[in-house]
């Protein structure tokens, strides 16, 4: 599907009318629904009306959305122990619960803490820091320059990816500390 048939069909699904407390959001091919309510079964069973004003709009602008790529994640604070399983319907089939999932490179957890998107963005920016110096010394000579010219432009957009987001979490020490630990080994490795 080309870009814009795929934005114009795109906001026409934004356009459906869905209860109150829902939330869609489309961005490029991807879509998020939200739903917030209790209790919970009240919500997982609104979430399946809704989901189905969305199978009959994919139906009515044959699109099909992938129901194996497709997840249902429960997202609560609750510390009561009840059954957290919910069953989504996309296409009348089942679609797999998960504990997180990634959504426009953000890793979204059934808590909202984001240890395991800061944890996953540190290591991947530590793994690029190694791999950087090896390139600059090589193509570019001088070694600080090409440094903080590529932790500017590669590290920090990766580090930062959706901010406003996850920001919140960064009042934890050990979520700081692993972004810490990022920037002293980049000053590190510009140094050496």
């Amino acid at each position: 599907m080309g870009q814009d048939s795929g934005t114009y069909k795109f906001n026409s699904l934004l356009q459906l009318k869905f209860k109150a407390r829902t939330k869609v959001v489309a961005y490029a091919d991807d879509l998020l629904k939200a739903k917030r309510g209790d209790p919970m079964r009240a919500v997982e069973n609104y979430a399946n009306v809704e989901m189905s004003k969305i199978n009959e709009w994919s139906r009515r602008n044959k699109i099909k959305f992938n129901d194996k790529k497709s997840k249902a994640m429960l997202v609560t604070r609750r510390k009561r122990r009840e059954n957290k399983d919910i069953t989504i319907y996309l296409h009348f089939k089942p679609l797999e619960q998960v504990a997180q999932m990634k959504y426009l490179g953000i890793i979204l957890d059934q808590k909202f803490k984001f240890q395991e998107h800061i944890r996953y963005a540190a290591e991947r920016c530590t793994k690029l820091i190694h791999n950087l110096p090896r390139s600059a010394r090589m193509t570019w000579g001088q070694k600080n320059e090409a440094v903080a010219i590529m932790y500017k432009g590669a590290i920090l957009p990766l580090l930062m990816n959706g901010a406003p987001i996850w920001c919140e979490a960064m009042k934890y020490e050990h979520n700081r500390q692993k972004y810490v630990r990022v920037q002293r080994l980049n000053l590190k490795m510009s140094r050496a």
